[in-house]
């Protein structure tokens, strides 16, 4: 019963009362975001959510589109701007993911959602990830997020789904609130340690 109606109606309530509360937060990162290097303060990114089922996950934008001679985006740290910086260290980039959860393709807690380029690297197990919607924040999130091997994150993913309950995503809401400050935590998920660099540099070995 949690899975199919209990979860689904907590998190409408508790996404909609978030957005109500957090409006005023929201328009003051959009405008200082509209008035900085940035310019465009929203970022949409097509991620996989429940079965596959393609998505635009909403962020508020963190770095730049600045380009090298060639035309091509230069490293994510290098397009890192200081108030984007800030966003993350913080979270605050990810709020607008509420609206994901109000939308339905997104749950308060469940699997991050990762890049689309990323769906032929996962094992069966792994894959299970697809079973739930993906959420804001989850176990692999609390559990030490890019301070672990991807395979590590992968599997608590995979535990995730399997020990879904309600006093376990609330377990998992409180020591997202505990770790929200831990700037240790930043991710900068299309770097040298993506899901399919990892995957090849393995296959290598």
């Amino acid at each position: 019963m949690y899975k199919p109606i209990i979860k689904p109606f907590f998190d409408f309530c508790a996404s909609f009362t978030a957005v109500v509360l957090l409006l005023p937060i929201y328009l003051v990162i959009y405008i200082v975001l509209r008035l900085s290097k940035t310019k465009e303060p929203l970022f949409y990114q097509p991620r996989p959510g429940k079965n596959e089922k393609v998505f635009q996950i909403i962020k508020f934008k963190t770095m730049t589109d600045e380009k090298n001679s060639e035309g091509e985006l230069l490293p994510d740290d290098k397009r890192l701007t200081r108030i984007g910086l800030f966003l993350r260290k913080t979270s605050l980039d990810e709020i607008p993911q509420l609206i994901n959860v109000l939308k339905g393709d997104m749950s308060l807690v469940g699997p991050r959602p990762l890049r689309v380029r990323y769906l032929p690297y996962y094992t069966l197990r792994e894959n299970l990830r697809h079973t739930v919607k993906p959420g804001i924040t989850g176990l692999a999130q609390v559990s030490g997020r890019n301070a672990i091997s991807w395979d590590s994150r992968l599997e608590l993913d995979a535990v995730y789904t399997e020990k879904m309950s309600f006093l376990f995503d609330c377990k998992t809401l409180f020591k997202t609130l505990v770790k929200v400050f831990d700037s240790s935590t930043i991710e900068f998920p299309d770097g040298p340690d993506s899901l399919d660099g990892y995957r090849k540099q393995k296959t290598k070995i």
